[in-house]
């Protein structure tokens, strides 16, 4: 046992028994919504898990610690602070040496489900390519980590205030076999299109399951990503979501928003724009991919 990692008793006692347990991250809690959403949210995903015959893990740290599976008072806390660091692997040999508070972005917990023993892991949506990456560089962490970590991510595809595009080929480039489950095109976070057809498509957690045992067991490191899009009743039209994007990458420019700091900026920015609708489509999304995670790591565990 890493000396650094807190393992919750519910969770420790399912990895043991070898049943179902679903990682989750806590920056959509602490820099992803606004409270007391976040806060009902996260708590509404973990019962989603349960009711799927799962075991919810939701990461973050504190105390100096890797925090897998937190209690309903620590989850009200992530949500409610203002001084909780966004961590990224960058970040985390400081806030942990420091004993902060730091909400794990993508990579992060990715990296801590993995010295956990978990290999299933429900997220909003990842990071990926920035637009206009190619003079900026910025690419996320995400994406590096899901390179050489096995683990599952269960999400509702790329942000669509990213690139999309330049972020499927970089998986290309990485390994990282991208499955959209049930439809041929690849979902774009708020829409059920993007304009790309997925490289791959899988209909049942079962298929998926048996892919991720193929990877593995083929000593093939690194992630899979399944691109699980919004259920059809809360999506939001790509073209109309896109007006709302543009609008809010020009006011980052317009206020030098940088770094870590940009998603946040933007999806706030969006969600305060559209009424809250995109709000709505977060919450429905991530609850829809704790579903799906949550049955893809019970047909794993068989």
């Amino acid at each position: 046992m890493n000396s650094y990692l807190h393992i919750h008793p519910e969770v420790q006692e399912a990895l043991l028994a070898g049943r179902p347990v679903v990682a989750l991250e806590s920056t959509i809690i602490s820099h992803g919504m606004p409270y007391p959403q976040n806060v009902e949210t996260a708590i509404a995903v973990e019962e989603v898990i349960r009711e799927g015959g799962a075991i919810p893990a939701t990461i973050a740290l504190m105390d100096g610690k890797c925090m897998v599976g937190l209690s309903g008072e620590q989850l009200g806390y992530f949500g409610n602070a203002k001084n909780v660091w966004k961590v990224s692997l960058r970040d985390m040999p400081y806030v942990i040496s420091k004993k902060l508070y730091g909400a794990t972005t993508v990579a992060a917990t990715m990296r801590i489900a993995s010295m956990a023993g978990i290999r299933v892991f429900v997220t909003g949506g990842i990071g990926g390519v920035h637009r206009g990456a190619e003079t900026s560089m910025d690419i996320s962490a995400d994406l590096t980590e899901m390179a050489q970590t096995p683990v599952a991510v269960v999400s509702a595809g790329v942000k669509s205030i990213l690139d999309i595009g330049l972020t499927l080929e970089y998986l290309e480039t990485m390994g990282i076999p991208v499955v959209t489950y049930g439809q041929a095109e690849f979902p774009s976070f708020y829409s059920r299109k993007s304009g790309y057809t997925s490289p791959l498509e899988m209909d049942s957690p079962e298929e998926i399951a048996a892919l991720l045992q193929a990877k593995w067991q083929m000593g093939l490191n690194g992630a899979v990503l399944v691109a699980n899009p919004v259920p059809a009743e809360q999506e939001i039209g790509a073209s109309a979501m896109e007006v709302h994007i543009q609008q809010a990458l020009t006011a980052a420019a317009s206020q030098h928003v940088r770094g870590k700091e940009v998603t946040p900026f933007l999806l706030k920015y969006i969600a305060e724009h559209t009424g809250g609708e995109s709000l709505e489509a977060n919450i429905a999304l991530i609850k829809h991919n704790a579903k799906v995670g949550a049955a893809i790591a019970v047909a794993y565990s068989k």
